[in-house]
């Protein structure tokens, strides 16, 4: 029987070592460089998240009354010095009214004595001192008469008792003319300091008593403070309104921030200032532009609510980045991610 041929394959010849340890090294160098340029550009940003935060205002009626309209509701944008509410104002515009006549007379009253005695009443004071000076010489006339009679008669042609009332006559006619020049001497002098002083404070407050109620009059219409939106309609016309209740809760709309949360680590990288991009779920692909304005000073623990890649319990540093939101895309608690610039180095 013919032997069988069996072909044999000829083994490939060993790979040298050296060109194996080449092409070890240069996959290494491959991976280092990619893991180098890759950490890099992950360094190059900062990536904080947490959630937009903006200031809400309470605003209740400074007086207590009954509430006569409520002119807004939730969801309404309200502009600076916008009217609100309105209370019922039909006990306090009498008294406004009232203290308004007081003030008025109180003013003529001091003007009164300001001005000093008219021409007319000094006339007056002068034609009185004539007239009392006319009565008290006609008077002292009549008594020397009967003095005179009396002694040329010894006594038969008067009597005791008609000297008397000549002499009466004759005292009241006196002290008439005496008052009647004090009253002329205390118009020319005029009215007394201290009568003008206590007529000015008596005008001031007059004064107040009517400013105190003006403004109570004007509490009674509830004015927005600023630009914002009404989050809640808190109370209705009907209802009675107190300073402790408020009626409506806004939402200002101007300035938003989002408050995010950056390890000690990250401190050397923020300055106030920085410039800032921050994303929202909503519009991933609409990055709104911020800037960072404030680093808190006092570390705290990590919120639950905000995500981050660091343990929860670690300490972090409060920053909140203020954001220009044109179209009102930021609304209260969104979370939103924010990417820091790199800060330009000294």
């Amino acid at each position: 029987m013919a032997p069988v041929f069996k072909p044999q394959l000829r083994k490939a010849p060993p790979m040298n070592k050296k060109i194996r340890i080449v092409i070890v090294a240069v996959i290494v160098l491959i991976l280092v460089s990619a893991y180098v340029l890759t950490r890099g550009e992950a360094t190059d940003a900062l990536v904080l998240h947490g959630n937009v935060d903006i200031r809400q205002v309470h605003l209740p009626f400074a007086e207590s009354e009954r509430i006569a309209e409520v002119l807004v509701r939730e969801g309404d944008e309200v502009t600076e010095g916008q009217v609100l509410a309105r209370l019922d104002t039909a006990r306090i515009e009498p008294r406004v009214r009232q203290a308004e006549a007081r003030f008025n007379a109180q003013t003529q009253a001091l003007l009164r004595l300001k001005n000093g005695t008219r021409p007319e009443d000094i006339a007056q004071a002068k034609a009185a001192v004539s007239a009392a000076l006319a009565e008290a010489q006609n008077a002292r006339s009549q008594y020397d008469r009967a003095v005179s009679i009396s002694k040329s008669s010894n006594g038969r042609a008067v009597s005791e008792q008609d000297l008397d009332a000549a002499r009466a006559a004759l005292r009241m006619s006196e002290a008439r003319l005496d008052a009647q020049r004090k009253a002329l001497d205390l118009s020319l002098a005029g009215p007394r300091i201290e009568d003008i002083a206590q007529a000015q404070a008596q005008l001031e407050g007059a004064r107040a008593e009517l400013d105190l109620l003006q403004r109570q009059l004007k509490d009674a219409e509830l004015i927005s403070p600023t630009k914002a939106v009404v989050r809640n309609r808190l109370m209705e016309a009907g209802e009675y309104a107190t300073p402790q209740r408020p009626v409506f809760a806004l939402a200002v709309t101007s300035p938003k921030w989002v408050r995010a949360y950056a390890p000690e680590t990250a401190l050397g990288h923020l300055q106030t200032g920085q410039s800032a991009s921050v994303i929202i779920d909503s519009f991933p692909d609409s990055p709104l532009k911020g800037s960072l304005g404030f680093i808190s000073s006092v570390a705290e623990f990590t919120p639950k609510t905000v995500q981050t890649e660091e343990l929860r319990t670690s300490l972090v540093y409060e920053v909140r980045v203020f954001v220009d939101d044109p179209e009102d895309r930021l609304k209260l608690g969104m979370p939103a991610t924010v990417r820091f610039d790199a800060p330009a180095e000294d």
